[in-house]
């Protein structure tokens, strides 16, 4: 008789979007007559950019032409796609990264959850608390992290590293070692970075006690102040401990059409063996590359129209995150992010529950967020909102908490 990865029944509830779904659904069914505004999931809602839609349209109709025809793309992604990223993402921050050290995947969640494969299952994970849920689920399916405490939220060998309003919500160096450290700048959900030299610390920890740090960079377009790193590659000794993560969703609107790349360097090894090696070897194996259309749609977002295009789109939410933090503070609620990131992070009001104060929202002005306490234990207190939502709905949104 078969058996299935028990790890998998560890995972506690259900995945945290899911369940603001499933009340969302809820409520709307009861009240149908009531106007929701979503300020929850990050979801873009702009439409793909005109230079993206041509090229889509473009690569379309090569593929009904025997001779422009396309299969399978190469396992690490067409050149013409890697060289545009490194061109466009690195060599213009003075960084070199070779086209064969850049992975192109269907987008930056697969990766952030694929990417602890290529480790040992003992090795230990350091993640900043709150964030993303990803890297601990997808090691909890592992089955690195150890047993679910339930009292406080926590995974027995999992190193926490708690971002508060007291550290300005950016982790401090863990005092226990790691083996991964998972950062992700700027941070989902609190919006907050770190400058150059804060980054420079972590490399020079991670080459330290021989550690890598996994780096998520799927929000690195919206950041707008000049010490904030837009890729950890700026600090040196990164290449020999850092892999990157990056997308093609957030700064171009390819939530609904997938694309996102990994760089891993030559130059972090193992003892003799490069990690590059090891993830081409699984890339090639489990294939979670991207289409040819979608590769040509994503090289049109490096064009000098695509990038004035989706620049753009990245000044329209973040407008939007203006619109939210500027609100919020003049209603007196204490806020965090919304600067180098469309995240803005509230404390809730009268000692609510991150759920609590979902609930509240839901009911009282119809308008939906995030739980921080979804996000790990130290979330608990806190919520999240999202500029991805229209200029109009987010005036309105705003309006309606700050009559609560």
């Amino acid at each position: 008789m078969f058996n299935i990865n028990e790890n998998y029944l560890k995972l506690p509830g259900s995945y945290l979007f899911s369940t603001i779904g499933k009340k969302v659904r809820e409520f709307s069914e009861a009240n149908p007559d009531n106007k929701i505004i979503r300020l929850g999931i990050g979801d873009v809602t702009l439409p793909l950019v005109p230079a993206v839609i041509e090229a889509l349209h473009g690569a379309v109709d090569e593929m009904g032409k025997q001779s422009t025809f396309k299969g399978y793309a190469p396992d690490l992604g067409y050149e013409f796609l890697r060289k545009a990223i490194a061109d466009h993402d690195f060599k213009t921050r003075g960084v070199s990264i070779a086209l064969d050290e850049i992975f192109i995947s269907d987008g930056a969640k697969s990766d952030s959850g694929n990417i602890q494969e290529i480790f040992d299952v003992n090795c230990k994970i350091a993640v900043c608390d709150p964030v993303y849920p990803v890297y601990v689920d997808s090691n909890v399916m592992a089955g690195r992290t150890g047993e679910y405490i339930a009292e406080t939220g926590r995974w027995s060998n999992v190193i926490y590293m708690p971002c508060t309003k007291e550290n300005h919500f950016a982790p401090e160096l863990p005092k226990e070692q790691p083996d991964l450290i998972y950062l992700c700048f700027p941070n989902n959900p609190t919006g907050s970075t770190i400058t150059k030299a804060e980054l420079q610390k972590w490399v020079d920890y991670a080459n330290k006690v021989g550690a890598v740090i996994i780096y998520d960079a799927a929000y690195e377009a919206y950041i707008s102040e000049d010490n904030v790193p837009h890729t950890i590659y700026e600090c040196e000794g990164a290449k020999t401990c850092a892999i990157e993560i990056r997308s093609f969703s957030k700064n171009a609107g390819f939530t609904g059409t997938r694309l996102g790349f990994t760089v891993i360097p030559k130059e972090l090894k193992c003892g003799d063996v490069m990690l590059n090696s090891l993830w081409a070897r699984r890339h090639g194996t489990k294939f979670n590359g991207a289409p040819y259309i979608t590769q040509v749609a994503g090289t049109a977002v490096y064009t000098e129209e695509g990038r004035k295009q989706t620049k753009e789109q990245i000044a329209y939410y973040m407008n939007n995150a203006r619109v939210i933090r500027e609100g919020l503070l003049s209603a007196g609620y204490s806020v965090s992010g919304g600067v180098n990131a469309p995240y803005i992070w509230m404390a809730t009001p009268d000692k609510m529950t991150s759920w609590e104060f979902f609930d509240h929202l839901l009911n009282k002005v119809n308008v939906v967020g995030t739980p921080g306490s979804g996000f790990g234990p130290s979330g608990e207190g806190y919520f999240r909102l999202t500029a991805f939502g229209t200029y109009e709905n987010t005036l309105e949104a705003i309006e309606r908490i700050k009559k609560l």
